[in-house]
């Protein structure tokens, strides 16, 4: 693993991330029941930030896995404690659903975000902060990150003006919302694909106000960042790595 200076006096974590694994993925961290929710928890033992990972609809997959991994492990100059919960009740979206190409599977994915809509877990998320917090008191600042519905969960936590979190980042969000946008004051990143509407992008990249990233990543589709990221293509690998080298520099910077 080559090892970059840090550039600009930030963060050397963009540098760090060791060579990502395109099949048979073995994740690092261990499953803790947590708030009353299977959690996946990764990262060092002395680490004083957290991060909640929401994932997508498919839940705990190995790129998804292997994304929260890196986040606790490639940025040496700070420690994070990733902490991913099971909302589904092991029962995620199965994603042969994907793309909702006929009317059954668009029906059935229908029927899934019915029974799990983003505002719901949002609810929940401050809670789960709770809970985590009472068994890990070293971790002093958060942040949260979500995939694709996960995205939309983060747009409504962040946006309360009694968030928790330092900073959010959205990766390849559903539903973005400008509205959203309007009420975030903590920095945000939001890594967009090919597939969210980019009008929808720049209006709300226009209504965030406080410090912001915002990047289309114009040949990725969405989910290229978790679950449906094909990591035995070259280029979906090397985007995938700089998505996360993005979003630790922007950590570093705000957490």
């Amino acid at each position: 693993m080559s090892t970059m200076p840090a550039q600009h006096g930030h963060s050397e974590a963009c540098c760090n991330i060791p060579p990502v694994v395109s099949k048979g993925y073995s994740a690092k961290g261990t499953y803790e029941d947590l708030g009353g929710f299977k959690s996946y928890v990764t990262g060092p033992k002395d680490a004083t930030k957290g991060i909640i990972s929401i994932f997508d609809i498919f839940g705990f997959y190995p790129q998804t896995l292997q994304g929260a991994d890196i986040l606790a492990t490639a940025d040496h100059s700070q420690k994070y404690k990733i902490f991913m919960p099971d909302w589904f009740a092991g029962e995620p979206c199965p994603i042969e659903l994907f793309p909702p190409d006929t009317e059954e599977k668009q029906k059935s994915l229908g029927a899934f975000f019915q029974k799990n809509p983003p505002p719901s877990v949002a609810a929940k998320v401050p809670g789960y902060v709770e809970a985590v917090s009472a068994k890990y008191p070293e971790i002093k600042s958060w942040a949260i990150i979500g995939f694709c519905w996960g995205g939309k969960v983060v747009s409504l936590v962040t946006s309360k003006p009694d968030t928790v979190f330092k900073a959010g980042v959205e990766c390849h969000p559903a539903m973005v919302d400008p509205a959203d946008a309007s009420g975030i004051k903590v920095p945000l990143a939001l890594l967009a694909s090919k597939d969210e509407p980019i009008d929808d992008v720049q209006k709300f990249e226009a209504n965030l106000s406080g410090p912001k990233h915002v990047e289309t990543f114009a040949d990725q589709i969405h989910g290229w960042m978790a679950a449906r990221s094909d990591l035995e293509d070259d280029r979906v690998r090397a985007e995938y790595t700089r998505g996360y080298e993005i979003v630790l520099k922007f950590l570093s910077q705000h957490v």
